[in-house]
């Protein structure tokens, strides 16, 4: 009885590590469309009671034009999701073409029209390049969820209003 309970806690324990590394790179795709974590008995925090900010240093833009996005932070966290998406109907809209070390781009439904951490290495400011639709597609917003923690969490912090 002894080895059958070692051995179902050590199966349990690398399954949960397990889990647990695959977040280490990167959020899933299943996050998209929500930009929530799919960690085990996460903490969600209200957006509006958060340490980061979100902005760019425009007010407006053009088809094609290339947006620059800095995430600010007071305090450290691991992981991350940056998005585009239109006002009008919530839409992930455009694409980055520029990201700092510790990210990568994920294809939601275009390719690089999102961003999250390549690894859990700690971070607090990061500067990306968004570039608007050739086409016209209107007001944009940025959002990013942050994960300061495996457990503790913040979803879709938004930027003001970037008027096309």
């Amino acid at each position: 009885r002894a080895h059958i309970a070692i051995v179902g806690w050590a199966c349990t324990t690398l399954c949960l590590v397990s889990y647990a590394a695959a977040f280490s790179h990167g959020a899933s795709l299943s996050a998209c469309t929500d930009m929530m974590p799919r960690h085990l008995r996460v903490q969600l925090h209200s957006p509006s009671n958060n340490y980061i900010t979100v902005h760019t240093n425009v007010s407006f833009y053009f088809p094609g034009d290339k947006v620059p996005v800095t995430v600010r932070s007071t305090q450290d966290f691991m992981g991350f999701l940056l998005q585009a998406r239109k006002v009008s109907n919530d839409e992930i809209a455009g694409t980055f073409i520029f990201i700092p070390p510790g990210s990568k781009l994920l294809t939601c439904f275009e390719d690089g029209d999102t961003v999250t951490h390549s690894d859990k290495s700690l971070k607090r400011n990061l500067s990306f390049v968004w570039k608007a639709p050739d086409q016209p597609i209107g007001d944009i917003k940025f959002f990013i969820s942050i994960v300061q923690s495996y457990f503790v969490y913040w979803a879709k912090i938004e930027s003001a209003i970037v008027a096309q």
